[in-house]
């Protein structure tokens, strides 16, 4: 194939899986790759269905926005994770998985934090998943997909990508990332399921507290940072 037979792998073979998680519906989704010592990153091309997919068709497409190798367009949303992988350079992040996952959707929709709730949205997220604000006219007229990367940014001022392996864009859906294609997805996956028991809490009770901070910091350090000591070595 070529020197980035192993990037096309994992991006077409990530790409491939989104749809036995549930979290895609049509060609609603993609997943990236970086390889971050050649500067490149494999991406779905733009409207292929998934079922189709093989590694060939994978497009590499360089830092700077132009295509590396490919023959088809890479996937309309490619500024956005072009942005991100440069925002994140000295962070873990190296995969990149956006989907429109129904109830991770209506919380974007709704503008509104996925609250930390539980112990299982603590495993994942030291804290609220994060909602960006909402576009303004000029940021959609304009280079709307890089755009997209600027308001998830500014919403990471404060943030730290591997303490919060997702974020919300308002009006939109998630986006999600991870050091490995198969993390990214599982973070994914992770945030559409305490999406929908958040939902399910929230509509039991609307008044549900939030986690308390000793409960989040126990288990989200126990999976995360230098002192964890869940899973194997």
């Amino acid at each position: 194939m070529t020197k980035f037979t192993d990037l096309r792998i994992e991006c077409a073979e990530a790409n491939r899986r989104l749809p036995s998680t549930g979290l895609v519906d049509l060609t609603f989704g993609n997943v990236s790759v970086l390889d971050p010592a050649a500067g490149v990153f494999a991406i779905k091309p733009s409207g292929v269905p998934y079922d189709d997919l093989s590694p060939d068709l994978m497009v590499i497409v360089d830092l700077d926005g132009n295509v590396v190798e490919g023959d088809l367009r890479p996937s309309s949303d490619t500024p956005t994770h072009r942005g991100l992988f440069r925002a994140f350079a000295d962070s873990p992040v190296r995969s990149i998985v956006h989907t429109h996952s129904r109830t991770a959707v209506a919380f974007a929709q709704a503008g509104r934090e996925i609250p930390c709730l539980g112990t299982t949205h603590a495993d994942y997220f030291y804290g609220a998943v994060p909602v960006t604000r909402a576009m303004t006219p000029e940021e959609v007229a304009a280079d709307y997909e890089w755009q997209t990367a600027n308001v998830i940014l500014e919403r990471f001022a404060d943030l730290q990508p591997a303490q919060f392996p997702g974020v919300l864009v308002r009006n939109h859906g998630p986006f999600s990332w991870g050091p490995s294609a198969a993390k990214a997805v599982e973070n994914a996956q992770a945030l559409e399921a305490i999406a929908e028991m958040a939902w399910k809490t929230l509509s039991l009770n609307p008044n549900a507290a939030e986690a308390p901070a000793h409960l989040l910091d126990r288990h989200f350090l126990r999976k995360h940072g230098k002192n964890a000591y869940y899973g194997q070595k």
